[in-house]
């Protein structure tokens, strides 16, 4: 595990493993992605979204969902936010 530490001003070095591992250098931007489960997913911007290709299968569902069911979901989540 690596890990990093957030400044009182919010911000965070990211570790020399991880900016090697991105291939990123000082000023390239990094783009956190989050997910449901509360992680979150950080990755280069200049990496091709190709990249990301397979990285939430786990959340697939078992069969497809139909167009209703996607726009009730959609429905159900505005209204949740909208609560808010």
């Amino acid at each position: 595990m690596i890990t990093g530490t957030i400044t009182s001003k919010g911000q965070i070095t990211v570790p020399k493993k991880i900016r090697e591992f991105l291939n990123v250098k000082s000023s390239d931007e990094i783009v956190f992605i989050p997910l449901e489960d509360g992680r979150v997913l950080m990755t280069s911007k200049k990496q091709p979204a190709t990249a990301l290709f397979g990285m939430l299968k786990h959340r697939k569902p078992a069969k497809p969902v139909s167009l209703e069911k996607m726009d009730a979901a959609i429905r159900k989540r505005r209204e949740k936010r909208a609560r808010k």
